[in-house]
């Protein structure tokens, strides 16, 4: 019996390994040495998705595809940038509970992890920004670790609560961040039989099953990542300083273009406090748009705006 306990608790450790897949609350439990080290088998599916990309040269490429791609870029981007960004990290303007959660259900369908998680992460963010204790700083950490290399280590899958307690209050929103890949799996699922019907009953469309899948889900999921995460790497080094700030964020038109107005990083590192991060008129923020939308539908309320001292306060 003795001989057989090493290999029962290999076996216990690789379980708890492959749990921590689809039950984010597993993190919790996972070993705590070297938690800066990226956790390589949790990161297998990750690596998957982006290997999935390469599915395109098996099932071709149509315009229902590209439309679709398209379209499911743009819906998660704006779940992300004005509800996990705006609204669950920094509380810049106020949502019924179903509103809530429809938009962090599609924030889930992002592939980046619960509201939670997000939420948490980016308020330590705030706190260090471009310190020894934020985990995606260019300046402390590199290009590549900023970029995506923080997202795979082992302290950075599980969710400190403590950082977002007005969220973890809402069950709902703790089942989307411990079970984050059921989302992001039935959307999968949904992309791939809404295409296999189409085969079927729009051959005109010229899409599939399989063609819409990997258009649709890994394609575009994994251009949305790296798009948003640019704001970490890219937006630490390249732009103009508007405000003095502690950090090194910085304007860059082209990456706000990209994420709907996050790219005016150096407005919002100066002040978070408002629901805007284009600050002057011809700063395009999509999302801000967005919301203006939503709040005259009555659908969001209490937008806060940019104090007139902060904008007394910028360079040009």
């Amino acid at each position: 019996m003795a001989s057989a306990a090493p290999h029962l608790r290999r076996r216990a450790r690789l379980w708890q390994t492959l749990r921590r897949w689809f039950d984010a609350s597993a993190a919790a439990d996972m070993p705590r040495g070297e938690p800066e080290r990226i956790d390589w088998l949790r990161a297998v599916p990750f690596i998957l998705m982006h290997v999935a990309c390469l599915g395109v040269l098996w099932v071709g490429v149509s315009w229902t595809a590209l439309l679709v791609a398209a379209a499911l870029y743009a819906v998660r981007m704006f779940a992300i940038t004005a509800f996990y960004h705006r609204y669950f990290s920094h509380r810049t303007f106020q949502a019924s509970r179903p509103v809530q959660f429809v938009f962090a259900l599609i924030g889930a369908a992002s592939v980046q992890r619960g509201p939670l998680w997000w939420a948490a992460h980016h308020r330590h963010h705030h706190r260090h920004a471009d310190q020894p204790q934020d985990p995606h700083s260019p300046r402390q950490r590199g290009f590549w670790r900023s970029h995506m290399g923080w997202f795979l280590t082992r302290e950075a899958f599980a969710t400190d609560l403590s950082r977002v307690p007005d969220l973890a209050r809402f069950p709902e929103l703790r089942w989307l961040d411990r079970f984050d890949t059921a989302v992001p799996v039935l959307l999968a699922a949904s992309l791939y039989g809404t295409g296999a019907l189409l085969e079927r009953v729009a051959p005109g469309l010229h899409t599939s099953g399989a063609q819409l899948l990997v258009w649709g889900f890994f394609v575009s999921t994994v251009v949305l990542f790296h798009a948003t995460v640019t704001i970490n790497s890219l937006s630490h080094r390249f732009g103009r300083r508007r405000f003095e700030t502690r950090d090194d964020s910085r304007n860059n038109l082209w990456l706000a273009l990209l994420t709907f107005g996050e790219g005016w990083h150096n407005n919002h590192h100066f002040f978070p406090g408002t629901v805007r991060q284009g600050f002057r008129w011809w700063e395009v923020d999509l999302t801000w748009y967005g919301l203006r939308a939503m709040a005259a539908l009555r659908l969001v309320s209490g937008l806060k705006p940019i104090p007139q001292w902060v904008l007394d306060k910028a360079r040009y």
